[in-house]
């Protein structure tokens, strides 16, 4: 396993996503995943499987210091109060005092940023999250939510792959000493048939999933969180750790960029930073 250390934290870099799958689905998996080798866990209040991952998690043995979880709250629920209330309600469900990660799901003007981190900074200070984040921030916003947060923000968590160029907001990251986590890792599925990348894991007996995998790993500061509702395609994610990629591959498969990358682009995303 390779980890990202923060501060004094340690998190694991290869994470399980439980984006799309329903409770029993969620508690089904995060089971096998943590006995495949997985130890960070994500869900988010929207996923509506909150209470399946934690019903997975208590299924899977694993003690509560041995693995790191991580929520993210809908923005729905940015208002003062709302966001708490939220919170607790998301703890019922996964049955955990805490959990290691709080994520603003997706940035909104229907609330002010202002109300909404001092509402986060709340919530950490209660001890209900160790650390806090966000997720789908532009540059713009990140820069805004380190000057109006009192806690550190640990991750901004992103859609990410081969074909999506995020280098500016890697880059904002790293300033920040922030993490990016990647979402959509595997682009839904859009690599298996990439030719660089099949050719690449013909190198290394490897998969072309297990190739961009591989390929987020080796960059400084990011994580990643591939989905999967298949035992098999989880337990395939995670061989990832008995080979390494060299500077040539990983030229290659970042040049696969394209300016229409981008998977996930809803009503209300932000304005997005354009590509390095």
């Amino acid at each position: 396993m390779i980890y990202r250390n923060w501060q004094d934290n340690k998190i694991p870099a290869l994470g399980f996503g439980t984006y799309e799958l329903d409770n029993a689905q969620a508690a089904k998996m995060v089971a096998e995943a943590a006995k495949i080798g997985y130890r960070h866990f994500d869900t988010a209040q929207m996923y509506h499987n909150e209470q399946g991952v934690g019903e997975g998690l208590k299924a899977s043995g694993l003690k509560r210091d041995d693995y790191f979880l991580t929520t993210k709250i809908w923005f729905d629920k940015f208002q003062s109060g709302d966001l708490q209330t939220s919170v607790v309600e998301s703890l019922r469900k996964l049955d955990h005092e805490f959990v290691d990660l709080l994520l603003l799901h997706w940035p909104t003007e229907e609330v002010s940023l202002e109300e909404t981190i001092a509402a986060l900074n709340e919530v950490k200070n209660f001890g209900m999250t160790r650390l806090i984040g966000i997720s789908n921030f532009p540059t713009v916003l990140v820069d805004k939510a380190i000057n109006l947060t009192n806690v550190p923000l640990t991750v901004n968590q992103v859609e990410y792959h081969p074909y999506l160029n995020q280098a500016k907001v890697l880059e904002n990251a790293r300033s920040h000493d922030m993490l990016l986590t990647a979402y959509c890792p595997i682009a839904r599925g859009t690599v298996f048939q990439d030719k660089t990348l099949t050719d690449i894991g013909a190198k290394h007996g490897k998969s072309a999933v297990q190739v961009t995998l591989r390929w987020l790993m080796q960059q400084d500061s990011v994580m990643a969180i591939p989905k999967s509702g298949s035992p098999k395609n989880a337990a395939a994610n995670f061989d990832i750790f008995n080979f390494e990629l060299s500077d040539e591959d990983m030229a290659k498969i970042s040049d696969l960029s394209k300016p229409d990358g981008r998977l996930i682009d809803p009503d209300f995303a932000p304005k997005w930073d354009d590509a390095a």
